[in-house]
């Protein structure tokens, strides 16, 4: 039998990739769990509203009376824009705030695009 070729990995490495794998089956489980958070943006002091999931999968678009203005349809599709903008931060936020939480102390927040 060889001797691993890359020798005991420095600084705590070792023991982060024997977490892996509990960290990597806990990630499905909060996969499924940002189904069913529910988020919300929203401009024009609440004129707009967006939900999503914590996928950032849209769920719903509310849009008050007093927004739609067929002669400024420009400032509608602003509000739009910045509450879905809004929304898909915080689905973001929730997702990361789960993921650390199932993560080894050494991993939180450092792996970008892990998941």
């Amino acid at each position: 039998m060889t001797n691993n070729p890359f020798g005991k990995l420095p600084g705590g490495l070792g023991d982060l990739m024997k977490e892996l794998p509990k960290a990597m089956a806990n990630a499905k489980q909060v996969e499924n769990e940002l189904d069913s958070v529910r988020v919300e943006g929203q401009s024009g002091g609440g004129a707009v509203k967006v939900v999503m999931t914590g996928k950032a999968d849209v769920v719903e678009i509310k849009i008050a009376k007093t927004a739609v203005d067929p002669e400024d349809v420009e400032t509608l599709e602003d509000l739009i824009t910045l509450a879905v903008r809004e929304a898909i931060s915080k689905a973001n936020e929730a997702r990361e705030q789960r993921i650390n939480s199932i993560l080894p102390q050494g991993m939180r927040g450092g792996m970008p695009g892990l998941f």
